[in-house]
């Protein structure tokens, strides 16, 4: 599933920043506050601390384009992005970056005010400015909110009559303000907020109030007067599964680039090192930690390869933490990238064509999920994925409908349905499918009850995996099916490895995967048969 997805070398970066022209100069937008703002913050903003402390501020190039990026208005100065996540390794310097946004909301000229006689965009300060820096924690809002003292000059600080605090600070007589939250929904609901910096929202999640926050944010920063207000996320990669405000995040950004959703407007930027390095090889590790740090120069890699191999440290968060990189949860059945890889679009299974079907139907909770793969070369493809509303069941004749549409359209060598809850469905189909030359089970063309043959149906699903892994099929790169090969979980049983749900209520589905692992035993069966039918003369007959 290949979104906006820039693959540069070691780098895989996210988002307009890394986007370039035919002519391979950066990509910038046509008008942007964000020339503006960089004038503004190197002439009165300082270098808090470090080597430069006390030096004027100055951006990195990656930074001046995410800035430009974020800046970005139309002909009428409406935003172009109305919210943003920027996503980046830890010690990419997040937070310094972050107060400066705070700053130029502050007292800065955040606010499109016409334009100049060229025709660009000017910005002007907000009159009465609310300005947070919201976390889940004291110590992650006092990252940002200390460095404004030593980041706001004395002439900043003479002209606007900043009153300087430890948790608000205070300017133009009080009508604007800077302040820290932490997990207080109730508390946020109300004010009047021109712009809000979230905090480490990887670490924003339902039971510390995270989603409350978030959604109390969202409220506030929508019904602002000039419309004008937002909101921009700073974080490492999320671990997944652990559903923080993070993943949200990525999950919104995945729907809006594979049009799912009609929603636009969200800035996603992400640099992160390529999947193909590998986490054994410190030269490896190496070419990644200088790939995901992007501009930021000061981070020794060095230092950050003995984090990697210190053994207190797991793989999965030396990845999140310095690497930036979405990985697999600990229990996952596959990592993303080696589903994602896999896709390969334009292929058309054309009418006629020898395939195998698959299916894991469900009632009123889980989906059910149809798959077809074609006999020649494993080709998967997707027929079908239906999602229950809530309190209703799974429309139980449309799937019929497609399942009778598969038969006729294709030559349906082997079919294998899971049983429950569509058996009367089940005997049917196997009933009306004329070129079936397999059985599911000794007693049924199609019914492959799951429930009563664990052994069968795990060694299936371990065929399926070793398929992936050795890169021995393709796929359409169908986004629900992806999605459900990404939420998998490794469910060790008995017989070997098969998958399951991350918990039992989760969410999160899985259905294409079993309907997947059945498509593709169904294809076994039929090349392990000697018996593959063949057309002549527009009739079938048997090899």
């Amino acid at each position: 599933m290949k979104l906006d997805q820039i693959v540069d070398g070691d780098r895989v970066a996210i988002g307009p920043t890394w986007q370039k022209t035919e002519a391979g100069a950066w990509l910038l937008p046509e008008r942007t506050l964000g020339w503006q703002w960089i004038d503004w913050a190197g002439h009165y903003l300082r270098q808090p601390d470090g080597p430069e402390a006390g030096q004027p501020w100055r951006y990195t190039l990656e930074q001046i384009r995410f800035l430009l990026w974020w800046g970005a208005v139309d002909d009428a100065g409406r935003w172009l992005a109305r919210s943003g996540h920027l996503r980046r390794a830890k010690g990419w310097g997040k937070d310094p970056f972050g107060a400066t946004l705070c700053a130029i909301e502050f007292v800065g000229p955040c606010r499109f005010g016409g334009n100049d006689a060229h025709g660009k965009p000017v910005g002007v300060p907000h009159p009465a400015s609310w300005v947070i820096t919201a976390a889940v924690s004291k110590d992650q809002t006092r990252n940002t909110m200390t460095l404004f003292p030593a980041m706001l000059s004395d002439e900043l600080i003479a002209e606007q009559g900043i009153d300087l605090g430890k948790e608000i600070i205070y300017a133009g007589k009080g009508r604007r303000r800077l302040e820290s939250v932490t997990s207080s929904p109730k508390a946020l609901e109300g004010p009047r907020i021109t712009f809000a910096l979230l905090n480490e929202v990887q670490h924003w999640l339902r039971n510390n109030d995270g989603h409350a926050m978030k959604a109390v944010v969202n409220r506030n920063v929508t019904k602002s007067r000039d419309g004008a207000a937002r909101a921009l996320a700073i974080a490492n990669a999320p671990e997944p599964g652990e559903d923080s405000v993070a993943e949200h995040d990525y999950d919104a950004y995945r729907a809006i680039a594979e049009g799912r959703t009609r929603a636009t407007g969200f800035l996603y930027d992400s640099l992160e090192a390529a999947p193909h390095l590998d986490i054994t090889d410190v030269g490896d590790i190496r070419r990644g930690l200088v790939a995901a740090r992007g501009d930021s120069t000061w981070l020794d890699p060095e230092r950050h390869v003995d984090e990697f191999l210190d053994p207190r440290n797991t793989p999965a968060s030396s990845r999140r933490f310095y690497w930036n990189q979405l990985t697999a949860a600990e229990d996952a059945w596959l990592a993303p990238h080696e589903w994602d890889d896999l896709e390969l679009l334009g292929v058309v299974v054309a009418d006629g064509e020898d395939i195998a079907l698959g299916l894991d139907p469900s009632k009123s909770d889980d989906h059910t999920a149809l798959i077809g793969v074609r006999i020649d070369d494993g080709y998967q493809f997707t027929l079908g994925v239906w999602v229950p509303k809530p309190g209703q069941e799974i429309d139980r004749a449309d799937v019929d409908l497609n399942v009778r549409a598969a038969l006729e359209k294709y030559r349906v060598l082997a079919f294998l349905s899971d049983l429950h809850p569509f058996e009367s469905y089940v005997d049917a189909w196997a009933r009306d499918a004329p070129h079936l030359i397999v059985k599911a089970g000794p007693a049924h063309k199609v019914a492959f009850d799951m429930r009563t043959r664990t052994k069968d149906a795990t060694h299936a699903h371990e065929r399926l995996h070793d398929l992936v892994v050795t890169k021995a099929i393709r796929h359409d790169g169908d986004r629900r099916t992806a999605t459900h090969f990404h939420n998998a979980r490794r469910r060790p049983n008995a017989f070997g490895v098969i998958v399951g749900k991350e918990h039992r209520e989760s969410p999160k589905k899985i259905d294409s995967v079993p309907s997947a692992a059945l498509a593709h035993e169904g294809r076994r069966l039929v090349l392990a048969s000697g018996k593959r039918p063949r057309k002549r003369s527009g009739k079938a007959t048997f090899a």
